[in-house]
């Protein structure tokens, strides 16, 4: 009896252990893995900056007309990494909590509610990403037939646009990791739910810190004369 009972305690040490190993090498497989998401977007965003001027050069060559200016190419530029790395940066961050929550909720299938306000919030970064690029289009003046964008300010509407696209990714891949803290919370003390969200809640004031910013320096810059 002695033996057997030594013989399932080693065999359950080498359960735990085995547990243990596996989790710790899909966290660092998993935080590999967003390492290179986050590179990879990176050279995205700079291969489709190249792929816009390279575009709109051969476009004043093969059209004839003067290239004197490549300001409209910076501002579409603009538009689209900003929502290119909001997009990119809420898809992973729902990912990320949308995986924790999923777990939680096969155990407690009840607390879907809770669980779905926490794996929506990556959300929003998307959503302010998709508003700044509209404006930068808007507020530029690209729109308008025969207006003449200069490179300073095109450029200028392409830095804002990198930097709000970047802040928005980061803190939406951040927001999910807060969020998934904050359902394996939940998950174990269902009425702690409110200060839970607090977490994930901390960082969404950063991504609207960059949407405000991001708006006053397009504002700012389309009535620059430049």
């Amino acid at each position: 009896m002695r033996a057997g009972h030594l013989g399932s305690v080693v065999l359950d040490s080498h359960r735990k252990s085995s547990r243990l190993l596996m989790h710790h090498l899909l966290r660092g497989n998993r935080r590999n893995s967003m390492g290179f998401e986050g590179v990879w977007s990176v050279l995205l965003g700079l291969v489709a900056v190249f792929v816009t001027a390279l575009g709109g050069t051969f476009v004043f060559k093969f059209t004839g007309s003067p290239m004197a200016s490549l300001g409209p190419v910076w501002v579409f530029a603009g538009a689209i990494l900003v929502i290119v790395f909001g997009g990119l940066g809420s898809a992973i961050g729902i990912r990320i909590s949308g995986s924790q929550a999923a777990g939680v909720l096969s155990e407690k299938p009840e607390l879907f509610g809770k669980m779905f306000v926490m794996m929506a919030l990556p959300g929003t970064q998307g959503f302010y990403s998709f508003v700044c690029g509209i404006m930068i289009i808007l507020l530029s003046g690209v729109m308008n037939k025969g207006a003449m964008i200069s490179n300073a300010k095109g450029l200028a509407l392409l830095t804002v646009g990198v930097g709000v696209g970047v802040v928005e990714w980061l803190s939406a891949v951040i927001q999910g990791q807060a969020a998934a803290v904050a359902e394996s919370l939940t998950g174990r003390q269902p009425s702690a739910s409110g200060q839970a969200i607090l977490i994930p809640a901390l960082v969404e004031t950063y991504a609207v810190i960059a949407l405000v910013s991001g708006i006053l320096l397009i504002l700012w810059i389309s009535q620059a004369a430049f």
